[in-house]
């Protein structure tokens, strides 16, 4: 029996963000070199039993923008502190944890850790166009023995390194086989919205916040994430956006559809019974500011247009 060991470096960091390493972000090229990986991944049916990330920020949003776009929820992806600032041992040691059942892993870490690896695993330095195995966002596909509990130097076999640069720049639609070609992977057009509310006096009143460069008013709403339900994901959306916990109905509101990346997105929106509001310095996205309105203001001045209807439908059920 032969296993699959897959290694990601993560995408393209930005340098400008004023954060310590650890924490510095991917460059919006860095998130779609990562998606791209993870449509590839999907299309030939390599997608892995594991992914185990470094916690550090580029590499971990980089193995989430992958598992996503592969069309899987990001709940499942390990976290392993051993693996930033990694030397080979280090990284040995995070595969001899791995669990035998895993014919497939994903390691998504960092240079030089991860290429180093790879010449010990391999035993093998192949040239790129810049000298570099594993440029930004690059996966190495490495056929494995069976027990990694005992790996020796060369006992892998490279079988291929795939770069983001080669792969389409679009995203298949409405799948990984799909024919339609668009700007983001595919889930990115499914979105969730929530309605958040409270009763005073037997009347509703609606939570809107301010829309993130705090031009337009507006209420949470996301992209609705793989592994999560429309219902689920507009929960999130208004704990990550608007710093609130609730009850979301269970059946929708209504939809509207909005031009967006592109192509046409269509938003489910729930209505959402706030029970908690999470103090300022522990909600994520403080900086929008949030304000309990009536619904004729909320209908009157929330952005997007096609709410006002569906705020007066909830404000009827009072």
């Amino acid at each position: 029996m032969t296993r699959e060991l897959l290694l990601l470096r993560h995408g393209k960091s930005d340098w400008s963000a004023d954060v310590d390493d650890y924490h510095r972000p991917l460059k919006d090229r860095g998130k779609r070199g990562a998606q791209r990986i993870g449509v590839w991944l999907a299309q030939q049916k390599m997608v892995p039993d594991l992914i185990v990330t470094s916690p550090a920020e580029r590499a971990l949003v980089t193995a989430q923008k992958a598992c996503k776009a592969m069309g899987n929820g990001a709940a499942g992806i390990q976290l392993d502190r051993r693996i930033y600032e990694a030397v080979v041992d280090d990284l040995l040691a995070v595969l001899g944890d791995c669990p035998q059942d895993a014919g497939r892993v994903m390691l998504v870490g960092h240079n030089p850790g991860l290429e180093h690896l790879l010449h010990w695993l391999a035993s093998t330095t192949p040239e790129t166009d810049d000298g570099k195995l594993l440029p930004t966002a690059t996966l190495a596909r490495l056929q494995m023995p069976a027990d990694w509990g005992v790996l020796v130097a060369g006992c892998a076999r490279l079988d291929a390194i795939t770069r983001p640069g080669t792969l389409p720049k679009k995203f298949p639609y409405p799948a990984p086989d799909g024919k339609e070609q668009r700007d983001r992977p595919a889930y990115y057009y499914t979105q969730s919205s929530v309605i958040p509310y409270r009763v005073r006096d037997g009347k509703p009143e609606i939570l809107v916040i301010a829309s993130s460069k705090k031009h337009h008013l507006v209420v949470p709403k996301g992209i609705k994430d793989p592994g999560l339900s429309p219902r689920e994901s507009a929960a999130k959306e208004a704990l990550e956006e608007a710093g609130i916990e609730g009850e979301v109905a269970d059946t929708a509101l209504g939809s509207y559809t909005c031009e967006k990346w592109g192509a046409t997105c269509t938003v489910s929106v729930y209505p959402m019974e706030v029970t908690r509001l999470i103090a300022e310095q522990h909600w994520e996205e403080s900086h929008r500011g949030r304000e309990w309105v009536s619904p004729e203001k909320a209908a009157r001045e929330l952005k997007q247009r096609e709410l006002a209807p569906l705020v007066k439908q909830l404000e009827a059920m009072f």
